[in-house]
């Protein structure tokens, strides 16, 4: 179902529209701002959908944002693709998290506790790599 939206939103302008209304909104911290924006409107998409279904959906925001900021796509596929897969906040994100949740009797609030740091430090570790793989 993920790719069949992801492919609407590249094809009725809706991505293009949200990557303008990104690219404006995050303008004033550069380049960097604008892949901490993508990274971490993935990664609390993640936490709600599928990986795959977060991945796919950014996408063709991701592309048509860094294309609009004048930058190569890559870094910013990139981005999307480990926020994607850093779903560590809720039982809900990753089939794993919910296999363990019921028989560990975590809560919702035991996931947030500890995914959110984690989803954090990947977030600034990713970033950092990325910025040092891919030139500016």
């Amino acid at each position: 179902a993920a790719l069949g939206i992801s492919q609407a939103l590249a094809k009725t302008g809706a991505a293009a529209f949200l990557a303008h209304h990104l690219v404006d909104a995050v303008a004033a911290f550069g380049v960097m701002g604008l892949l901490a924006a993508v990274y971490l409107a993935t990664s609390v998409m993640t936490e709600l959908i599928t990986n795959n279904g977060a991945a796919a959906l950014m996408f063709p925001i991701a592309f048509t944002a860094a294309t609009e900021a004048g930058h190569d796509p890559i870094p910013f596929v990139v981005a999307v693709a480990i926020a994607a897969s850093a779903s560590f906040a809720t039982p809900i994100g990753y089939q794993t998290n919910l296999m363990v949740s019921g028989p560990g009797n975590y809560r919702f609030t035991d996931f947030l506790k500890v995914g959110v740091p984690l989803n954090l430090l990947i977030m600034v570790t990713a970033l950092i790599a990325i910025r040092l793989g891919w030139s500016f």
